[in-house]
């Protein structure tokens, strides 16, 4: 028989947690590893549920082979009415950090001015038109990989030719604002709400929160999130259509105005959560887990 819940991933670390705390609750599950998929249109029966914890880092691991084929699957499943967490719309905003920007505009928040190039011949042209510095970074990036700062016209056009444009080809040119006190900020959430807010400091632009709360390295501290920084956050994840992400911002250092500048359809929470954020959020996350597949038995009867 078919388990109900089906786990669509590519990390082969970061999920541990999860399966552990699925295991432990008797939750049956299929295990769906992104870097080898068979997508079959004549598959018979499917989970009720599937959940996708796709990364948009997985080429710098060498599992990009899953990277559209995944977009692919959700499709599929939609098209097969099985119900997904993190569907095609939230993975498509996941992997398409132009698609992030364009929410921002519609949600009417603050985000990094930017420009988009898919040569590395225009990225000084693109440049000009921005203030420096400016990062140049993946489209389709994750965990800051690839990220490259430059200082002036001249050190991008020596550099341009050796920067990286990701899985789709596409690069971001976009103004670098210092944060404030050094730290940036990730306003997790769950199902229509804010699940914790965090502060971690940005020592270096290629980090992954989950990682660097596993270290020393980085400070991480929880906070809570000013009402207009929830709302916001709320906003940005339902326009998004996401079910469980994180949302991350940053105040200049200078002007203390706020800019939104990632929307993460994977949340794969923050190492020694317990000890920073006073709970257990991947327990959380299977309540919720749970509850979806609750409602979908009622809706079946």
């Amino acid at each position: 028989m078919t388990p109900r819940l089906a786990v669509l991933y590519e990390h082969p670390r970061w999920f541990e947690g999860l399966f552990s705390e699925l295991r432990a609750r008797g939750i049956a599950f299929e295990e769906w590893k992104a870097e080898s998929l068979t997508l079959n249109p004549e598959r018979m029966e499917w989970p009720d549920l599937v959940l996708n914890r796709m990364s948009p880092s997985a080429r710098w691991r060498n599992h990009g082979c899953g990277q559209f084929a995944v977009l692919e699957m959700l499709r599929l499943l939609e098209a097969r009415r099985v119900e997904a967490i993190n569907g095609s719309t939230a993975y498509e905003v996941e992997i398409s950090k132009l698609r992030q920007l364009e929410i921002c505009r519609l949600c009417g928040v603050a985000a990094p001015r930017t420009r988009a190039v898919n040569c590395p011949k225009l990225l000084v042209a693109a440049a000009s038109q921005l203030r420096f510095p400016v990062m140049v970074k993946p489209n389709c990036g994750g965990a800051g990989s690839a990220m490259q700062r430059f200082d002036s016209p001249d050190e991008l056009e020596r550099f341009a030719s050796q920067t990286d444009f990701g899985s789709d080809n596409i690069a971001l040119v976009q103004e670098y604002h210092a944060p404030r006190g050094g730290f940036i900020q990730r306003v997790e959430v769950l199902g229509r709400e804010v699940l914790y807010a965090i502060r971690i400091e940005a020592k270096s632009f290629n980090l992954c929160p989950a990682d660097v709360c596993a270290t020393a390295q980085h400070k991480v501290e929880r906070f809570e999130p000013a009402p207009e920084i929830a709302t916001a956050a709320l906003a940005l994840a339902r326009a998004a259509k996401l079910d469980v992400g994180g949302v991350e911002y940053l105040e200049d250092a200078v002007t203390g105005q706020v800019l939104f500048y990632d929307i993460n359809a994977l949340s794969n929470f923050i190492a020694n959560a317990e000890s920073i954020v006073g709970f257990n959020p991947t327990a959380r996350f299977v309540d919720y887990l749970e509850r979806r597949l609750d409602a979908l038995r009622w809706a079946r009867r």
